[in-house]
């Protein structure tokens, strides 16, 4: 048998199940559940992405002065002899 106490405590929810319109759209697990697989994706693709950026290593060389002349052309001659590149940042391939 129920108490007194739990009898009023069920009469609460007893008003609330009333008031409910049973002819309102209401999103129910259904929307849970796609709104759980969209959270799961948008996860994912910030893992993936967060992958790919610490991929990029990128260092940006200062572009050599037009004005310096002949010292410019001389130094981008022997960085490019050892293969380096001349004055233009390039990402790494890796």
């Amino acid at each position: 048998m129920m108490s007194a106490t739990s009898t009023l405590a069920v009469t609460h929810f007893v008003t609330l199940a009333d008031s409910f319109d049973k002819d309102k759209v209401t999103p129910g697990v259904l929307g849970f559940i796609v709104f759980a697989v969209i959270g799961g994706a948008v996860w994912l693709l910030m893992k993936s992405m967060n992958k790919q950026m610490k991929k990029v290593d990128f260092e940006e060389s200062p572009e050599a002065p037009a004005a310096s002349g002949g010292t410019a052309a001389k130094g981008t001659a022997k960085s490019q002899a050892k293969g380096q590149p001349s004055g233009k940042a390039q990402p790494k391939a890796g």
